[in-house]
């Protein structure tokens, strides 16, 4: 099979995140061969895979538009398609930025929850 492929794959050992459904849905996987075009890929569950996905590698910070091109019992093979997405900045978590995370949060909850209540009497009142 290595004779069909434009660049030859490194063996690699990287942990890698599948990420798709928007965002909403991930697993861990792990890289055994890297090249600039593609991987193969281990998975760690029997997880039905999407046809495209985002494959993150957090050791190389780079963050990939993968296509689904074989799968097997040991792995699937993955082709990157050309445009490379931007990895997302990692958030601050120093402890002055997520308190005040917190209490912006805390805020919106109170506003949220006052606004809930104010509909309710409304729908009430419409009801009565």
């Amino acid at each position: 099979m290595s004779e069909l492929r434009k660049e030859a794959r490194l063996r690699t050992f990287l942990k890698g995140r599948i990420v798709y459904n928007n965002g909403n849905a991930s697993m861990d996987c792990l890289i055994r061969d890297l090249s600039a075009t593609g991987a193969r890929l281990t998975l760690s569950q029997t997880a039905v895979l999407p046809e495209v996905f985002d494959l993150h590698i957090p050791a190389k910070d780079k963050l990939y538009r993968a296509t689904l091109r074989w799968r097997r019992s040991d792995g699937v093979g993955v082709l990157f398609q050309e445009d490379r997405v931007p990895v997302a900045p990692v958030a601050d978590t120093s402890v002055p930025t997520l308190l005040q995370r917190i209490r912006d949060l805390e805020t919106e909850n109170a506003t949220l929850r006052r606004l809930l209540a104010e509909a309710e009497v409304a729908m009430m009142e419409k009801i009565a």
